[in-house]
């Protein structure tokens, strides 16, 4: 990453001490908010990424930076017996477990609080590893795909979706309009947290995206690795093998 951005500029903080303050702040504000600010059509990402894992059939899934557990939630449509939604942020997993109840889903997902650097599981654990809206927000990205690397088994499936920035004209500088004036206006009314909203625009501005990021996933070892643009490039979906 070129620069590294952090939520509260004037906090002493590490980056990741700093993002688990932001999401607790956050957390009860945060499914709405994400709706509105992406019009929903985060739901349709996310569809799009349980479409992918269920042609693998994957029977044990570890998604990472799970939040509130909206990727989580969605992942029981690919037939998994086991799916663990791992998030630093016990607000946003206490959310989360809620909805699992309500759902009754609890006998299929666990929700656990963990650093995604610094995985608990043994080598070779994982059939898939999914991120939604998550890698960027990594203190040392290199560091979180390793771990994601070693936990995943031979042949195992990684699927990122993370924000990007469109490349053509118009949507580069429509995005950069919503981005900076919409997106942090709606956060800044409607959040507990004034920073939190400009810290997700400006993480997701400077994040290496498309073939830059696939040369990262690369360097770590994976392969098979395909960029899927979404939305005139506003998000993409990343699929990779161990």
């Amino acid at each position: 990453m070129s620069k590294k951005v952090k939520p509260y500029k004037d906090s002493d903080l590490g980056k990741k001490e700093q993002v688990k303050q932001m999401f607790d702040t956050i957390s009860k504000d945060y499914d709405g908010l994400n709706r509105v600010i992406s019009l929903g059509i985060d739901l349709k990402w996310r569809k799009r990424v349980v479409n992918l894992l269920k042609k693998k059939s994957p029977k044990t899934i570890l998604d990472i930076a799970t939040g509130t557990g909206d990727l989580a939630i969605a992942m029981t449509k690919t037939g998994a017996e086991k799916i663990i939604g791992l998030d630093i942020s016990p607000g946003m997993l206490e959310v989360g477990k809620t909805k699992i109840t309500d759902k009754n889903l609890q006998n299929t997902i666990q929700m656990v609080v963990g650093d995604s650097e610094n995985l608990s599981f043994d080598d070779n654990t994982f059939d898939a590893v999914t991120v939604a809206f998550g890698v960027r927000n990594f203190e040392n990205l290199e560091k979180g795909l390793q771990e994601i690397y070693r936990v995943l088994k031979p042949e195992g499936s990684l699927v990122i979706l993370e924000t990007s920035v469109p490349t053509k004209t118009p949507f580069k500088q429509g995005y950069r309009l919503y981005t900076k004036y919409i997106l942090t206006g709606i956060g800044k009314t409607f959040s507990k947290d004034r920073s939190a909203y400009d810290y997700l625009s400006e993480s997701a501005s400077v994040f290496p995206h498309g073939q830059e990021f696939n040369n990262i996933l690369d360097k770590i070892g994976f392969i098979g690795i395909e960029n899927m643009p979404q939305t005139f490039g506003v998000a993409s979906i990343y699929v990779a093998t161990k």
